[in-house]
């Protein structure tokens, strides 16, 4: 059994939810999302809450319930709170800004890294050392922060990088003469 799937979505108020057939779609304050779930689970709109069940005990049914939930969660969370990742980087020299609407890097390379934003994220350096990546959607919100990330991860010896905020990194000891 699904400790998650068991429990229903709560709509808060400001926020509409349609559900046809497999789709799902939310509406709130910060956009809409749809979510469109697969065969193996059912989804019902009761009052103000969507309720997800499985269509049989296969292992895969089971699966979709949990994840089905979950996807029209954050659906719910996004359009009404939002999601956001903060950064940091970490060394000399190492700094971000935003150039319009492309972000730009200065990690140590021969050259400046200009990462352009997809639409639906909005990306902030409020400190040359620091970078926020807002957004309704909760995949592309990860998505685009792991992207970043990506372009200088942080290395165990200096801890030199772009790390999310909340990161511990392993430090390990350098040479011994």
């Amino acid at each position: 059994m699904s400790r998650i799937g068991k429990k229903p979505v709560e709509l808060p108020s400001g926020v509409s939810a349609t559900v046809s057939g497999q789709t799902v779609e939310v509406k709130g304050p910060k956009g809409a999302h749809s979510f469109t779930a697969t065969d193996d689970v059912t989804i019902v709109q009761e009052d103000n809450a969507i309720t997800v069940t499985p269509r049989g005990s296969s292992k895969r049914a089971r699966q979709q319930w949990g994840m089905s939930r979950t996807c029209i969660a954050n659906m719910v969370t996004g359009v009404t709170a939002g999601f956001k990742k903060e950064l940091e980087i970490n060394g000399v020299g190492y700094r971000a800004q935003m150039q319009g609407n492309a972000l730009k890097l200065s990690l140590g390379y021969s050259h400046d890294v200009i990462f352009d934003v997809p639409a639906g994220v909005t990306v902030t350096a409020p400190k040359p050392t620091e970078i926020i990546v807002e957004g309704s959607d909760s995949q592309l919100v990860g998505q685009v922060a792991a992207n970043i990330r990506e372009w200088r991860k942080p290395e165990p010896y200096k801890g030199k990088g772009i790390k999310y905020k909340d990161e511990f990194i392993f430090r390990k000891e350098g040479k011994k003469k």
